[in-house]
């Protein structure tokens, strides 16, 4: 597979760079830019397309295995991406419990796009990353042979390699450029993607665990060769933990979506944009100062 097969899904690159009027970021002189990753693919929007699109191209029209829970974006951006471009698709799905059950809408999706779905327990899927344990999994999948693979959320050196052009699209545009993280691989990129521009990288992980600090020195170790550009995280706003909400995160994003017009994703983007609202308002912004949001994804939405 080649540039020119992924092209052919005419993604919007760059993707839009749009201004925000807030009152919560105008008061403390503050000027907010949504980077609007979310319209680049309607199936595979935002990071799942920078992340993806190397990852494609390496494997080079073979089958695609990939990793990922009941409610992964990434396996439906796959399984999307298969259908689309005529490639066969394996999801590792998180929970053996979930083999006898009916699909929710997601993993539905992902079925109805031609990805064969197979269910491991939680044990083996911690222990993923461990060769002996790959082995098997691909084993046990039929898998062996002839199979690209590719990490949960598709962070890998590839990955992070491709959310660099997002740095490098906001060059200039901000001094603080903020996503949110799930497994560090757009975060790693997109650091490097600003190395030169002397703006700086803020990560909002959606998850707790205090350990995507390590992942993304490993995959910017893998990438780049070592440590590249200013990036730090803030693990303050996870709600709770990956796919969680609390009733003050599900009222500050219908909040935003009344004042804005704009539809939040809740599991990522909502934890992003409350977590800059906050950071604003303990002044973790100088006056005149222009952030970016990287809006990554919208609403799940399962149809076609």
């Amino acid at each position: 597979m080649n540039a020119s097969d992924l092209s052919r899904l005419r993604p919007r690159l760059p993707s839009p760079l749009e201004p925000l009027e807030d009152e919560r970021f105008t008061r403390h002189g503050v000027r907010l830019l949504l980077k609007r990753d979310d319209l680049i693919h309607t199936d595979l929007p935002g990071n799942k397309w920078r992340k993806l699109a190397p990852n494609l191209r390496a494997a080079a029209g073979r089958p695609v295995l990939t990793f990922g829970g009941a409610f992964s974006n990434h396996l439906r951006a796959t399984a999307a991406a298969g259908r689309l471009l005529g490639f066969p698709t394996v999801g590792i799905v998180r929970g053996d419990e979930l083999a006898g059950r009916p699909l929710n809408p997601s993993l539905a999706r992902c079925s109805a796009d031609g990805m064969r779905l197979v269910f491991v327990d939680r044990t083996t899927y911690r222990a993923k990353r461990d060769p002996e344990v790959l082995a098997r999994i691909l084993r046990e999948a039929g898998a062996e042979e002839d199979v690209h693979v590719v990490p949960e959320g598709g962070s890998n050196a590839l990955a992070a390699q491709g959310c660099a052009d997002l740095g490098r699209e906001l060059a200039g545009a901000a001094d603080v450029v903020a996503v949110a993280v799930g497994t560090g691989g757009t975060l790693a990129g997109l650091a490097a993607g600003l190395a030169r521009t002397g703006a700086r990288a803020l990560g909002i992980p959606v998850l707790k665990g205090g350990f995507l600090g390590e992942e993304i020195r490993a995959l910017q170790e893998l990438a780049f060769g070592g440590p590249a550009g200013d990036w730090s995280l803030d693990e303050r706003f996870h709600a709770g933990g990956y796919a969680r909400t609390t009733p003050e995160l599900d009222a500050f994003a219908q909040d935003f979506e009344d004042r804005h017009g704009l539809a939040v994703e809740r599991h990522y983007v909502a934890k992003l944009l409350h977590g800059l609202v906050r950071l604003t308002a303990e002044g973790a912004f100088e006056p005149g100062s222009t952030v970016a949001a990287v809006i990554t994804g919208q609403p799940a939405s399962f149809s076609r």
